[in-house]
């Protein structure tokens, strides 16, 4: 009864706020302590981010700047401080007007100033550091724009020809003319051979005739179709004078300049999605549309004014290779950006773990920080590590795109597919653990991380699904391994060159110094690589052997394949670490950033192929995680230097990475 009268007046006092009686006082209230006030900074966190970004600094916080000043970033006062996101909360329409606007306002300021109508390596590494800085903003305003810049533009670029590049290009940087990419049907995605829209050719009239034919025939999840998009590049079969010359690529105006849709074509919206409503995703029909013969993207194949098929390649695998080309920049593009992501979600996980506590370990003491608790730091800091090994392997990469020539193309193409569907992958994977080590306050849209993850769930499939993209890492790996053979050479290119060496031995016991070996390192990876492929070589061969067909034989062998694809990327990507370190001088910043490569690669090394394939044994597989435990603790106190380093704004993170308390202030309500 004492118990119930005490619970009585507790309620009393607090609904008529009075003041408690004293036996109830209770210990001070938490305040927030910003991090910086206790963390120190080891290294130079402004060298450190012109090595990780690796290019265009200044146009980067320029960029950044010119979203900030503007109210149609949202910008909203919490905790203090301001911050720019999109509003979530708003119907799919107005977010979808609201990105248009978005871009209408950057164009107007030169955002997009010499991105379609100049070429150069300059010039693409500015475009590179735009797209990074928009998807840290907003996935939907990345999207929609990409589909009209590197997907449109990049399709009249690489397919078309001059008239093509004279015609569109400059007006389509100045957003006279709106362009989105319309392969993708209902009833095909990766398979792009197998679209069934179909184009003829009517001699009499100089133009092609433009079908759906079925409704699996119908253009789908087309990026800027359903509300702004005024013309669309369409992959297509081609029929002449009754052959189906294979996929063909052209140009189909949709809309009128009055923003009306273009006769014989019917568009549709494909609906509320878990993310990414920004951009207005359509569905297109086409219903005997005519297309003039010009616009038939010609720099593969061409069809005369009689009708007659011309093409300089006469293998029909190599003409669709080619007409692949726009696919290869957009897996560059989404692989980049999807670390830009994770950037985004580990500042905002590192900072509140800073200054967020949880019990005490003894009676009458402070709470402990989250970041102090060693569970804590597993979780967060090996993926610092990995977003700082992804970032070195996303600069190669563009570097290898920038500076490509015919001879690169395949390495471009599978080192892009291989880095597409690990860093996407690897996107998702931080998004989730970030928002779990965030707790509840990970659910709040305003704090972002457990948001992003809807907003970029798509990229592990948009672009190329990533199971299909790693199995084709490993048929390239497969070809060059058969060639090699077959020529009786060594393997060059790919970074295979290490199977042209006597095959590694790991020690029979690993202790400290040897796992935190860069030459170890790099030998545990490439022997995990090179035992897969042999085996991969063996098990498909095998199964030829068996009367199985090569194709039969790769899809039998889809699970070496996976482990293939993930063992070639993981040594990729630990190579750029290697030579990111290798341009630095002895100091902090290379000590720093030794230990993260070695974290890095130790969690590589921690993966189950280790064990299942027996490149470990299980004591050395212990080591190998008392390790990794082990340099968590020493990196922790670098953890707030190694974030700001990102140098991603405040105003870009969340309420969450500051003062989370006054940001949930009753006078914040």
């Amino acid at each position: 009864m004492d118990r119930a009268f005490q619970r009585t007046q507790i309620l009393t006092n607090h609904l008529l706020r009075s003041s408690p009686p004293s036996r109830l006082s209770s210990n001070a209230c938490l305040s927030y302590s910003p991090p910086e006030l206790s963390e120190d900074n080891a290294f130079d966190v402004e060298e450190m981010r012109k090595l990780i970004d690796g290019h265009n600094v200044e146009e980067r916080d320029w960029l950044f700047g010119l979203m900030s000043r503007s109210g149609l970033f949202n910008p909203r006062v919490r905790g203090g401080k301001v911050f720019v996101s999109p509003d979530y909360n708003q119907s799919t329409e107005q977010q979808k007007e609201m990105t248009w606007k978005r871009i209408e306002y950057l164009l107007g300021r030169g955002a997009f100033k010499r991105w379609l109508t100049e070429k150069g390596e300059e010039i693409e590494m500015r475009r590179f550091a735009g797209f990074e800085v928009l998807s840290i903003y907003d996935h939907s305003l990345f999207t929609k724009l990409g589909a009209h810049i590197f997907l449109w533009g990049g399709a009249i670029e690489f397919l078309g020809t001059k008239h093509h590049h004279e015609k569109w290009l400059r007006d389509s940087e100045n957003y006279l003319i709106k362009g989105c990419f319309a392969m993708t049907e209902l009833g095909h995605g990766s398979n792009v051979r197998g679209v069934e829209t179909v184009t003829t050719y009517d001699s009499s009239t100089g133009e092609f005739v433009m079908n759906t034919p079925c409704e699996s025939a119908q253009k789908y999840w087309i990026g800027g179709a359903a509300n702004h998009a005024t013309h669309t590049i369409v992959f297509s079969q081609l029929h002449i004078n009754g052959t189906n010359q294979g996929v063909h690529a052209f140009i189909v105006q949709i809309r009128d300049a009055d923003g009306n849709i273009c006769p014989n074509i019917r568009i549709a919206d494909c609906g509320h999605k878990i993310g990414l409503n920004g951009v207005d995703n359509g569905r297109i029909w086409f219903d005997n549309v005519r297309v003039p013969r010009e616009n038939l993207l010609n720099s593969v194949a061409d069809v005369s004014p009689d009708g007659r098929y011309l093409s300089s390649i006469e293998n029909s695998d190599q003409r669709f290779a080619a007409f692949m080309a726009p696919l290869t920049v957009g897996r560059v593009y989404i692989a980049c950006s999807s670390v830009y992501q994770s950037k985004v979600a580990l500042a905002i996980a590192i900072r509140y773990a800073l200054t967020r506590r949880a019990f005490s370990l003894k009676p009458n003491e402070p709470e402990v920080l989250l970041l102090d608790y060693p569970s804590h730091q597993r979780r967060l800091i090996p993926l610092v590590a990995r977003i700082y090994a992804m970032s070195f392997a996303a600069n190669y990469l563009k570097m290898l795109y920038v500076k490509r020539t015919p001879r690169s193309n395949k390495t471009i193409h599978v080192v892009s597919s291989s880095f597409k569907a690990t860093f996407t992958w690897n996107n998702m994977q931080i998004l989730q653990e970030c928002r779990e080590a965030c707790g509840g306050q990970g659910l709040k849209t305003e704090n972002r991380v457990g948001h992003l993850k809807g907003e970029y769930d798509v990229q592990s499939t948009f672009e190329g699904d990533n199971n299909i993209l790693m199995q084709r890492v490993s048929k390239a790996l497969f070809g060059e391994y058969m060639e090699a053979q077959k020529r009786n050479k060594a393997f060059k290119g790919l970074g295979l060159e290490h199977m042209n060496e006597p095959c590694p031995v790991i020690p029979s016991l690993l202790n400290s110094t040897t796992l935190r070996c860069s030459r170890f390192q790099m030998d545990a990876l490439c022997l995990r690589e090179r035992d897969l492929l042999n085996r991969f070589v063996a098990d498909v061969s095998k199964c030829k052997a068996e009367g199985k067909s090569t194709q039969q034989a790769f899809l039998m062998c889809y699970q070496l394949a996976e482990d293939l694809g993930r063992a070639f990327s993981d040594r990729t990507i630990f190579q750029t670490f290697i030579e990111a370190e290798a341009t630095l001088p002895t100091g902090s910043l290379k000590d720093v950033l030794g230990t993260l490569r070695s974290l890095y690669a130790l969690t590589c090394i921690e993966d189950v192929s280790y064990l299942r394939y027996g490149y470990l044994s299980v004591d050395n597989g212990a080591n190998v995680r008392r390790e990794i435990t082990k340099i968590c603790s020493e990196l922790r106190p670098h953890a707030l230097a190694l974030v700001t380093s990102f140098g991603i704004p405040d105003a870009f993170l969340s309420p969450l990475a500051f003062n989370w308390i006054e940001a949930n202030s009753w006078s914040s309500v």
